[in-house]
């Protein structure tokens, strides 16, 4: 009879504990400036170009998302389209950059237009980065991190996300952080 009291306590450690292993530590520590970030446009406004997309976009609020690209799957390109969506309705200024990191740099700036075809974004520069697939210095990718989204403005960093595994649902909580950070919370 014991046993069976603590068996609701069991369930729901169970039920709890996948979404726990969820997020992973990775990205720049809040309130700190947003390092550069120089990388191949293969979708946005400097198409075809090298560009440092934080001196770019300066103090306007954006959404950086580093992608592993080897780990790139359709719940990540659901989340992309539904953030892509999200922030212009927090700010008509509000923008998202997405980073491929990878191994592959010709092949991932063939790749991206095609993605954007298919994800038809309208609010979002597909970039890569040409260094090192660990990324850019200053920016403190975990490797461990799938996706991983860094939400700025006014050239600082106002909060990150690590993500070892997401989709869509993912993107209520980088939203909010955005309007959390337009309205000086």
């Amino acid at each position: 009879m014991t046993s069976l009291r603590w068996f609701p306590l069991l369930a729901g450690l169970l039920l709890v504990s996948p979404a726990i292993g969820q997020d992973v530590e990775s990205g720049p520590e809040s309130g700190k400036p947003a390092a550069a970030l120089k990388v191949f446009d293969a979708t946005g406004p400097s198409k075809d170009k090298e560009v440092d997309y934080v001196a770019e976009r300066k103090d306007k609020p954006t959404v950086y998302v580093f992608v592993q690209a080897g780990k790139w799957d359709r719940p990540m390109a659901r989340f992309l389209r539904k953030l892509d969506e999200a922030v212009i309705k927090e700010s008509a200024d509000a923008y998202v950059v997405a980073v491929w990191l990878t191994d592959d740099v010709d092949k991932t700036k063939s790749y991206l237009p095609v993605a954007q075809q298919s994800l038809k974004l309208q609010n979002s520069a597909l970039t890569c980065f040409t260094g090192e697939k660990a990324g850019p210095e200053g920016w403190g990718i975990n490797a461990d991190a799938r996706l991983m989204a860094v939400v700025a403005n006014k050239g600082r960093v106002a909060k990150t996300f690590g993500y070892r595994s997401i989709n869509e649902t993912d993107v209520p909580a980088v939203q909010e952080a955005l309007k959390k950070c337009l309205s000086g919370k």
